[in-house]
C-alpha cells in the first residue's frame, strides 16, 4: 500500500481530509445525487450505448450481430464467417465476464488471444450462458453482442500480457478528472481487470503519463509479466481519449461515469463501454483522492461548456 494511504488508513478523519471516497459517499452523495436510474438503461445495454455513440460521434468497436434468443445461437457462424477475429460478450455484463475473445478462426477451431483453441460446440454454450444471465447484472436474460476485435496498437506491446490494455476514465459533470491505464496479467487471465489481477497504472489527467501502478492494491514498478517499466508510459491520442469521456456526457446526461477506451492501431481511440457506477481502485493507482477532485470542479470549473472546451479546460486551464 502506498504510504499516503497507509498514513491515514488507521482515520477515518484523515481519511475524508485526503479527499479518499468510499463507496457509501460514492453511492449516495455522487451517483445518488447525478446519475437518473431511467439514465441507467443508455449504458448498461452495450448495444443501446453503441448506437447511442454513432449519434455522437465516438468511434467504437463495429457491431458484427447480436443474439437475442437460443433459436439463433446456430446463426453465429453465418455471422463471423468474413471476420477473422471478433469478441463475444453479453450486452448487460460488467466486470469483463462473459467476454470471449477470438483472435482467429476456421470455421470449426477458434483460438483465443493465449492460443487456447476452442470448438464450435464451446462457443455455443458461452453464448447459451450469456442468454441464461450467467455473465449479467442481476442474473436477468440477456443478449449476446458479437462485436469486432480491436486491432491492438502495437506501442503497448511490451505493457500488456495476452489481453489489450484499456483507460479508464472518470468523468464528473463532463469534466475527465482522474484516470489509469489497465493492463493485462497472466494472472488476470489476459484481462484488463484489476479484481482479477490486471495492474493498474494511474496517469496524469494532463499529459497521459504515468503517475504510480499497482498490482492488487500494492505498488508496482515493472508488469510482472513482460519486465516493462511502467513509469515509462505515456498514453498517445490523449486528448482524443479525454473528448471520448467528456462527449459522453452529453450522450448519457450522467453526471458521474466511467468511460472505458482502448487504442487501435487503425482508428486510435474506441470507446469499449461506459458505467454508471465505476469503481474506486482508480485512487489507489493514481495515489490521490476522488472527491476532492470532484469538488474543485463543483467549486472552479466553468459550466456550460461544449466538450472540446472541457477538454481544453481539464488539459490548459483556461478556455480556447
Amino acid at each position: 500500500m502506498f504510504k499516503w494511504l497507509s498514513k491515514y488508513f488507521a482515520s477515518p478523519k484523515a481519511l475524508r481530509e485526503a479527499g479518499i471516497m468510499g463507496m457509501n459517499n460514492r453511492n449516495f452523495k455522487i451517483i445518488s445525487k447525478h446519475n437518473r436510474r431511467c439514465l441507467y438503461p443508455l449504458v448498461d445495454d452495450k448495444v443501446q450505448t453503441k448506437k447511442l455513440a454513432q449519434q455522437f460521434g465516438i468511434t467504437t468497436p463495429r457491431l458484427i450481430g447480436t443474439i437475442e434468443y437460443q433459436h439463433e445461437v446456430g446463426k453465429l457462424l453465418d455471422l463471423v464467417k468474413d471476420w477473422p477475429a471478433f469478441v463475444i460478450k453479453p450486452s448487460h455484463g460488467s466486470g469483463g465476464k462473459g467476454v470471449l475473445v477470438i483472435a482467429a478462426h476456421d470455421g470449426h477451431v477458434f483460438v483465443t488471444p493465449s492460443g487456447k483453441q476452442l470448438l464450435y460446440k464451446d462457443l455455443y454454450q458461452h453464448i447459451s450462458n450469456t442468454l441464461s444471465g450467467l455473465y449479467s447484472l442481476g442474473g436477468q436474460y440477456d443478449t449476446a453482442v458479437i462485436e469486432e476485435m480491436v486491432n491492438f496498437s502495437h506501442i503497448f506491446d511490451d505493457y500488456s500480457y495476452q489481453g489489450i490494455p484499456d483507460v479508464r476514465l472518470i468523468v464528473y459533470k463532463g469534466y475527465p478528472v482522474m484516470a489509469m491505464t489497465r493492463l493485462a496479467t497472466a494472472a488476470s487471465g489476459g484481462r484488463a481487470n484489476l479484481h482479477q489481477g490486471a495492474v493498474g497504472v494511474g496517469l496524469d489527467i494532463k499529459t497521459g503519463k504515468t503517475l504510480k501502478a499497482v498490482m492488487r492494491n500494492k505498488p508496482i514498478s515493472h508488469h510482472p509479466d513482460t519486465g516493462a517499466d511502467l513509469s515509462k508510459i505515456e498514453v498517445p491520442f490523449w486528448r482524443e481519449h479525454l473528448l471520448i469521456g467528456a462527449k459522453a456526457f452529453e450522450m448519457t446526461g450522467l453526471g458521474y461515469l466511467g468511460a472505458d477506451i482502448v487504442l487501435d492501431a487503425n482508428k486510435g481511440p474506441m470507446m469499449l463501454e461506459l458505467n454508471a457506477r465505476p469503481g474506486l481502485a482508480v485512487q489507489i493507482a493514481n495515489g490521490l483522492g476522488l472527491y476532492k477532485a470532484l469538488k474543485r470542479v463543483d467549486k472552479y470549473y466553468p459550466k456550460n461548456l461544449a466538450p472540446e472546451e472541457r477538454v481544453d479546460f481539464v488539459l490548459n486551464g483556461r478556455k480556447k
